[in-house]
């Protein structure tokens, strides 16, 4: 779980200064996001409530994530949030929103470690997003990261979650990295991120390729980097020491504390 945390922090120096840069430099100034906030944010949602739902419960379970999203926003309100889920998070109601971006799929990383079947797998993304990201681009991303993954803990091979989430999906994923760099810009939308952020990790050699491809390509650096962070620690299952060391002292203690709590009950399940 921290690896979504920490790609997050790596990224977070690049989101509003792009680089094309692999070889760029960690930031003293690295800091965590809305994306490990939100990501802590589903993890408590899970430990609260880790039960099974069928599919005329997703709208229940919506309401126990949609509760965890404004009760984290209220104690981390400067986190960076986009200006749509800033507006929902400090209204007393709970509307559905039907944004699109990609913030549904930048918390997803915990509902692939939670469930052994990929139907539930499925399920929770949408209720995850019910609320917040009801637009179904915003699903499918969030159902697209939460099943990469699922099955990059479960050992399943690059090549089979390839296959898996460009047919499940429809996501082109035939690109390298080498091809999107030149020409990719920022876009905040599930549609555009997300798959080159899935790329970033089936690219990788280990965490921190995955972390740095995900922050060169020049786009929504925080936010892709939390997402191939999150798939690549499920799949390598290791991070390296010094990336641990920068990303922890950058990280709040109670949002670490949330994640560890979350690893002890599920990372090894």
């Amino acid at each position: 779980m921290l690896g979504a945390f920490y790609g997050d922090v790596i990224g977070s120096e690049y989101e509003n200064a792009c680089t094309k840069d692999y070889e760029f430099p960690f930031k003293r100034e690295s800091h965590f996001t809305d994306a490990s906030v939100m990501t802590a944010a589903v993890c408590r949602a899970i430990l609260n409530n880790g039960k099974n739902i069928g599919k005329f419960g997703v709208r229940k379970r919506a309401f126990e994530y949609a509760a965890q999203y404004k009760q984290y926003y209220s104690r981390y309100p400067h986190a960076g949030y986009g200006s749509m889920f800033t507006r929902w998070a400090k209204e007393k109601s709970l509307r559905r929103q039907h944004s699109y971006a990609n913030g549904g799929a930048m918390r997803a990383v915990p509902i692939g470690y939670a469930y052994d079947d990929i139907e539930q797998v499925m399920l929770q993304a949408k209720a995850s997003c019910y609320y917040t990201h009801a637009h179904r681009e915003g699903i499918r991303g969030a159902q697209a990261v939460a099943c990469a993954v699922f099955l990059a803990r479960h050992g399943e091979s690059k090549e089979l979650i390839r296959k898996f989430i460009a047919e499940k999906f429809r996501y082109d994923l035939s690109y390298t990295i080498e091809q999107i760099r030149p020409e990719y810009s920022f876009d905040s939308s599930c549609e555009y991120s997300v798959p080159p952020s899935i790329i970033c990790f089936l690219d990788s050699t280990d965490y921190e390729s995955a972390v740095r491809n995900a922050v060169s390509l020049g786009g929504d650096a925080d936010t892709m980097a939390c997402i191939a962070g999150g798939i690549a620690e499920a799949y390598y299952k290791n991070i390296p020491e010094e990336i641990r060391r920068f990303c922890d002292s950058r990280i709040e203690i109670s949002l670490k504390e949330t994640a560890r709590e979350f690893n002890l009950k599920y990372k090894n399940t």
